[in-house]
Formats: structure tokens, C-alpha cells, sequence
């Protein structure tokens, strides 16, 4: 089988490389996105490894049938990038990496709100130039406060576990209850009751139409003044604007991103030289109560190496046409 990776960077190499040790696939790694213009590349090859930021739409997949194509391997959990109804139609599958390992998100999630309540960030770089003082650097026990989660599924229950070894309440949100959710001690509750009662929330939920801008205008509105808020999960289940809004009346009081709407163009690469010209972006990043990573939570190589060998455990039953546990229809 000939695999050819879009948007690869040098750790997905190392580590799909190693993996692919007991399996012999030919793999071809390109640092370019997947687009209309790139998806020629895939010529020749039967698979094709995309991950977040690439577009699997209906002209690219129209392009990579054409090509030979009739694999499509995410390497993440998250499929909203790709048209399934233009895949099944061309017959062409699509298989993902459901779970990998969901405490790097969750503990990546918790590296967020230990750093925005406690200001690390800020106290490291003022050591660094000799200033000791500690206005502005106060925060508050997460013993006792209330947490909410939206979204309850690995990443959300592990989260869970973390946030109750803090001494935290934590509140949940889902589509269905699960025994599990109780063991852990959850409330189940419903979306208005959690915003209105924690002290942080934390998004953990896949994206889909119902959830697209979850987080917006009228569901800040309904939060406590000054709450924290955490997404690690997908970058539009927050409306950007909305929240800059509510950054500037204070009912936002901390916010932690992993991800960004409008990230495709940002994050992954080293844009240090550039001048960003996303203005909603660069509008966050003047907030002090504001932390940004660059979609790193997956990022590390427990994380990295459940993702090469379960995408290629995938790739591997899609050859031997065994049943496609992890396709998405």
C-alpha cells in the first residue's frame, strides 16, 4: 500500500516511520497542505493521511478519485473537515483516529487553568527580568470551586478525574448519562444550569451543526461574572467575537484556547517573521487574561504514537478489507 501524508511535519515522520516497522506500507510525507492545487500529489498512491487543517472537500476528493484514491486516514479524532456524503459517493472511505491518548488533552486542559488562575506565565517572565513583586499575580483555590464540562467523552471524563482530585464540583453536559459519569461523581445537568453555576468551564465536545458556536452571545450572558473559559476541543465551538465582547465587559474574566476558528492558516507553522493578519486573532492576543497555545494538547509522544499505529492499524484492515472499525459514514 502507498500512503501519502499531507501537512506532515518532522514528528509524524519519526514516529509513523517506527510504527510502520512491522507493516513495510510505502510512505511518502509532504509538508504542503491538502488542496485543490496539492491534491494532484496523490497520484499513485491508494491511501491519503490528512490531519486537522487539511480540506477533504468535494472537489479535492472529486480529484483524489481521479487519482486512484480509496482511503482516506485521518490522523485525529476530528472528521468535520471532510464532505462524507462526496467520499461515499465516490467510494472512497474514511477512517479516523477515535481515542489516542486522551490524557494529553485533558492534562493539557488542566495546564491551561492552573496557568491563567495562578498567572505562571506572567511571574516567570518577571522573575526572569528581577521583578519579585506579586501585584497582579493573585489567584484563587480550585479547592471547592465548580467546574462544567460540555462534552463527556474520554477527554471529558478524564478531565473530570483531574478536576475532582483538585477538590473541584464538577458539573456535565452530554447528550446521554452514562454510569461512568456517576462513579466519577459528575452532576449531570442541563447547559443552563452549568452555565450559570461554575466558576470554569471547559469544552470537550466534538463539532457538528449543533454545536457550531455553542459558546456565543447568549451563553456568555447566562454565565457567572468573571468565569474561566477553556476550549481544547474544536476551535468553532466558540464565537471568537462574542467572547472578545465578554473579555471587555469583564463577564469573562480568564479564557484558554488550544484552538481557534480560523486557526488553518495559523497555527503548525512558524509565522515569526510574518505580520498576522487576522485582526480577531491578533485582538485576543492583547487580552492579559488570555492564553493561547497552538493546537498542542494532543502533542505528546504517548499521544503521537497511539495516532501512527492505530491510523495505520486502519489502513492495514482497509488492505485486508476486514471490517473498518474506526470509519466514519
Amino acid at each position: 500500500m502507498k500512503v501519502i501524508f499531507f501537512s506532515s511535519k518532522a514528528y509524524d515522520k519519526q514516529f509513523f516511520k517506527e510504527a510502520n516497522n512491522p507493516y513495510g506500507f510505502d510512505l511518502r510525507f509532504l509538508e504542503v497542505p491538502l488542496t485543490p492545487a496539492t491534491a494532484v500529489l496523490a497520484k499513485g498512491h491508494d491511501v491519503v493521511c490528512v490531519f486537522v487543517n487539511d480540506t477533504v472537500s468535494a472537489d479535492i476528493l472529486q480529484e483524489l478519485a481521479a487519482q486512484g484514491v480509496k482511503l482516506i486516514a485521518l490522523r485525529c479524532a476530528g472528521f468535520n473537515n471532510v464532505d462524507l456524503k462526496a467520499a461515499a459517493a465516490l467510494g472512497i472511505k474514511v477512517v479516523r483516529v477515535p481515542a489516542y491518548s486522551p490524557y494529553s488533552v485533558a492534562e493539557h486542559t488542566m495546564a491551561l487553568i492552573l496557568t491563567l488562575n495562578r498567572k505562571t506565565h506572567r511571574a516567570y517572565n518577571r522573575v526572569k527580568e528581577g521583578n519579585f513583586a506579586l501585584n497582579g499575580l493573585m489567584g484563587f483555590d480550585l479547592f471547592g470551586k465548580t467546574a462544567g464540562l460540555i462534552g463527556l467523552g474520554k477527554i471529558g471524563l478524564c478531565t473530570a478525574r483531574i478536576l475532582k482530585g483538585f477538590g473541584c464540583r464538577v458539573l456535565g453536559y452530554d447528550v446521554a448519562e452514562t454510569p461512568e459519569m456517576q462513579e466519577i461523581g459528575i452532576e449531570f445537568t442541563d447547559l443552563d444550569t452549568l452555565y450559570k453555576e461554575s466558576d470554569i468551564i471547559s469544552l470537550h465536545c466534538p463539532l457538528t451543526p449543533q454545536t457550531h458556536h455553542i459558546i456565543n452571545k447568549t451563553a456568555i450572558n447566562k454565565m457567572k461574572k468573571g468565569v474561566m473559559l477553556i476550549n481544547t476541543s474544536r476551535g468553532a465551538l466558540v464565537d471568537t467575537k462574542a467572547v472578545i465582547v465578554g473579555l471587555k465587559n469583564e463577564q469573562i474574566s480568564y479564557l484558554g484556547l488550544d484552538v481557534y476558528e480560523e486557526e488553518a492558516h495559523l497555527f503548525f507553522e512558524d509565522l515569526s517573521n510574518k505580520v498576522i493578519q487576522d485582526d480577531v486573532f491578533m485582538r485576543l492576543l492583547s487580552f492579559n487574561n488570555v492564553l493561547i497555545t497552538g493546537h498542542q494538547a494532543f502533542f505528546t509522544s504517548n499521544a503521537l504514537q497511539s495516532i501512527a499505529e492505530v491510523t495505520l492499524q486502519n489502513i492495514v484492515a482497509y488492505a485486508q478489507q476486514e471490517e473498518l472499525q474506526n470509519e466514519v459514514k
